[in-house]
């Protein structure tokens, strides 16, 4: 809890459980009042593990795919107490320790979200991140923030804080139920000038750690430039189909 307002830790999981333990243990316990892992159909004990280690545990009985998991995530923070959700990967690649941050700017109320940068830093190279992967996630962001009319420093980062009016009323269910999920919500969140911050993330590639494969990872790029020509359309005031066809409403601005 920070100043009165509780905060839950999401995981969405598959084949966590070689890195579960650590990730968990490595949260701000201090301040974590909730933590949920919905376990995508994972074929490994990530989700006894979980249990073992006192974590409430979703499990589908098929995969939904990343954007699916994320969507059961947020309809269970939705039925909690929480007023602040903190999504972490639970195969530890973002720093666990960082939730505390992250969670103090919702809390301050001076954004709606907040997303760990991996490029802030300038550390992502030193920290593993294959060249390929660098080069593809600075040429979609520098295409993202034009068609957007943003400048983030990264869009692809899976570290992310929301506040609990925000995922009330911004349209995540009508996101893609894949990886493209992430990018589609920010879309909305920027497009509907919600109060977006970033704060630099140390981040770790190694075997354990969760990454899709090249063919997946040309299919979300793909994704993403469909996600920011539709965005490019909206802004310019022409009908767009899909999960940014309805712009939710603005905190503060019913």
């Amino acid at each position: 809890m920070i100043n009165n307002k509780t905060v839950m830790v999401v995981m969405p999981a598959y084949r966590a459980a070689k890195t579960l333990e650590m990730t968990w243990r490595a949260l701000p316990h201090q301040i974590v009042d909730y933590g949920l892992l919905v376990d995508d159909a994972s074929p490994d004990e990530t989700a006894s593990l979980a249990r073992t280690l006192g974590i409430q545990v979703i499990v589908h009985p098929e995969n939904r795919g990343y954007g699916g998991n994320q969507k059961t995530c947020y309809t269970e923070a939705l039925k909690s107490k929480a007023d602040i959700v903190v999504m972490v990967h639970p195969d530890y690649q973002y720093e666990p320790r960082l939730v505390t941050a992250m969670a103090a700017m919702i809390e301050s109320g001076v954004y709606d979200a907040v997303i760990g940068s991996r490029i802030l830093g300038g550390k992502a190279r030193a920290g593993g991140m294959p060249l390929w992967k660098y080069i593809a996630n600075r040429a979609l962001t520098l295409f993202e923030n034009l068609c957007l009319g943003a400048k983030l420093s990264e869009y692809h980062t899976g570290y992310r804080a929301f506040s609990r009016e925000l995922l009330e009323r911004l349209d995540w269910r009508a996101c893609s139920d894949d990886f493209v999920f992430d990018n589609e919500m920010l879309a909305q969140i920027i497009l509907n000038e919600w109060r977006l911050g970033e704060i630099t993330v140390p981040t770790k590639y190694f075997d354990d750690a969760s990454s899709i494969n090249f063919s997946r990872s040309v299919a979300y790029g793909l994704g993403v430039v469909r996600v920011s020509v539709m965005g490019l359309l909206w802004r310019m005031g022409l009908r767009v189909d899909g999960s940014l066809s309805t712009p939710a409403r603005r905190l503060g601005h019913d």
